[in-house]
């Protein structure tokens, strides 16, 4: 029976420990681990754990290292088979390892896999961060079968299909420990925000493929760290995506992907500041200024694709964003679905 080690990242987050913890320590799997690693709260996370969980490992890290850098920090200490990247914000339901397990131990091209991805909040609606599995634009815009840009839809089934995706989502993402290693982790240098998707992409050009399991459902609360709107969180997202394309993508693809993407966020930003929001205009122009500075200063802080081969599955080859705003399609079936 593989092993698996269940590694939740916490930053100051004795609230979501307490709170979320508990339904994780309840799974039933029994080749299982559990392992906190502390980036250096400055809370009392480390002795409520101590006092109440006992039976949870716990890594202490000297300092923050942001989501992406704590893991390459924590993950090396731990010997598994398998890991589970899982935000401590996430409650787990009875029976969600196992599903997952089956399958990618069915298939070994399977290099990650996520289980489907609800609202804590609203429980029958998809979560924002993953939802039913990852797609990728050929633009760079990330979505997912349930949500597109801000709209998440009501889970009906419709998405319970066990198959292909581009990238897992990183508050549940279960990977082959062997492979996390051997791809060099997730990019330290994005610090937070779509380090799973580049983590995925890596994955793919690796010749390894990625997995939803409808059979597995968490419910993710989502913003625990970094609430929505958050400039850093802006800034982190737009630069973070523009690295990411310039790292997977054909160097030709890359040069006049990026310039589009460049013209497409400045408009948005600007849109954003006739509407009054200073703080998102101001985000994307330093994402922009942090992207240039990554390309002439910082490439070699990132972690490359090891090589260019697979198939990329979740590769949509239209624009979302010309469906979303100009077409009127909310939805992912009518996205993917689109004839015009």
């Amino acid at each position: 029976m593989p092993t698996i080690a269940i590694v939740i990242l916490n930053f100051n987050g004795r609230q979501h420990l307490e709170k979320f913890l508990p339904s994780v320590m309840a799974s039933t799997y029994p080749s299982m681990e559990v392992i906190v690693a502390d980036n250096a709260s400055t809370d009392d996370s480390v002795p409520f754990l101590q006092a109440h969980f006992p039976q949870v490992r716990i890594i202490v890290l000297d300092r923050n290292y942001g989501f992406a850098g704590g893991y390459n920090q924590a993950l090396p200490q731990v010997e598994s088979d398998y890991y589970v990247l899982l935000n401590s914000d996430v409650e787990v339901e009875p029976g969600w390892i196992e599903p997952v397990l089956a399958l990618m131990e069915k298939d070994p091209s399977i290099g990650a896999c996520q289980p489907k991805i609800r609202m804590y909040a609203n429980k029958a609606f998809f979560e924002y961060a993953g939802a039913a599995g990852g797609w990728l634009d050929y633009l760079g815009y990330p979505f997912a079968k349930g949500r597109v840009f801000d709209v998440c839809e009501k889970d009906e089934g419709q998405y319970d299909q066990t198959e292909p995706i581009f990238w897992a989502g990183g508050c549940a993402m279960f990977v082959r420990a062997a492979l996390y290693h051997k791809l060099g982790g997730l990019d330290g240098y994005f610090f937070a925000h779509q380090e799973e998707i580049d983590f995925c992409w890596r994955l793919q050009l690796a010749g390894y493929k990625i997995y939803t399991c409808a059979d597995s459902v968490v419910y993710h609360l989502g913003g625990g760290t970094l609430p929505k709107g958050n400039e850093r969180k802006v800034f982190l997202n737009f630069r973070n995506n523009l690295i990411m394309m310039a790292k997977n993508l054909p160097v030709g693809q890359a040069v006049w992907k990026i310039s589009f993407r460049f013209l497409l966020d400045t408009i948005s930003a600007w849109k954003s500041l006739l509407a009054g929001e200073g703080m998102y205009f101001l985000a994307v122009l330093e994402a922009h200024f942090g992207f240039i500075k990554w390309l002439l200063f910082k490439r070699k802080q990132s972690v490359f694709p090891i090589k260019r081969g697979g198939s990329l599955h979740g590769w949509y080859t239209h624009s979302i964003a010309w469906l979303y705003f100009v077409s009127g399609k909310k939805t992912f079936h009518e996205i993917v679905n689109d004839k015009s």
